[in-house]
């Protein structure tokens, strides 16, 4: 019998929100680099140089208004040795992250991929490669909730705090929670990358590539 069978039939496909309410919280407790000098730059660019696997999510101000909208604030891209959090107005970040997301040797690991990559695109340009957006991994495995909390719950046992994610991530200056917060979710992503593919459910890279891409 095939091992990661047997173990894929233990995994729930959706969890209560009681039974999600009864795990231990848990947020990111390694190092985050929010990059804002030359020096953090050129470290997130060898380390991400060196990764072939990144957690990759994105955060933008919250629209209250009817009509209102808003370009992603900032990106953050999780290593297995740290998370880099890229504010967007700060320019000098952005030919990192096109080349990132161009790159066909490094998967981007995310959910919802394709809103956040059409939104980006709206603050400078690039051509995706390699993206694997977990919630179609998800769905294609037989889940039913398909959301970076409700997977953590399931896939990882534990459960994932969302009080800042409607604060203002256009802040010039982000405080420690808007900071913990946005490193948890990038990095609960490359983790489920990790679960997902010690279960034997993620498919070869050439299909994760068109993921994100219209109409696939």
């Amino acid at each position: 019998m095939n091992p990661t069978a047997t173990v894929d039939l233990q995994i729930p496909r959706s969890i209560s929100r009681e039974d999600m309410a009864k795990l231990a919280i848990r947020r990111y407790e390694g190092r985050i680099c929010l990059v804002a000098t030359p020096e953090d730059l050129e470290e997130a660019r060898a380390d991400l140089g060196e990764e072939s696997i990144v957690g990759f999510d994105t955060e933008t101000r919250p629209a209250f208004r009817k009509g209102e909208s808003h370009l992603p604030a900032l990106v953050q891209v999780a290593t297995a040795r740290a998370v880099y959090l890229f504010q967007l107005r700060r320019t000098e970040v952005h030919p990192l992250l096109a080349g990132l997301l161009s790159d066909p040797r490094t998967v981007k690991a995310g959910v919802s991929l394709r809103d956040d990559l059409r939104a980006l695109k709206a603050v400078f340009a690039f051509e995706e490669k390699n993206m694997l957006d977990l919630g179609l991994v998800a769905r294609r495995s037989g889940f039913g909730q398909t959301g970076v909390r409700n997977l953590a719950g399931m896939l990882l046992g534990f459960r994932i705090p969302k009080g800042t994610k409607t604060s203002n991530w256009a802040a010039p200056q982000l405080s420690a929670a808007q900071i913990a917060y946005a490193a948890t979710d990038a990095w609960a992503c490359r983790e489920l990358t990790l679960r997902f593919a010690s279960l034997g459910l993620l498919r070869a890279k050439a299909p994760a590539a068109s993921d994100a891409a219209p109409g696939g």
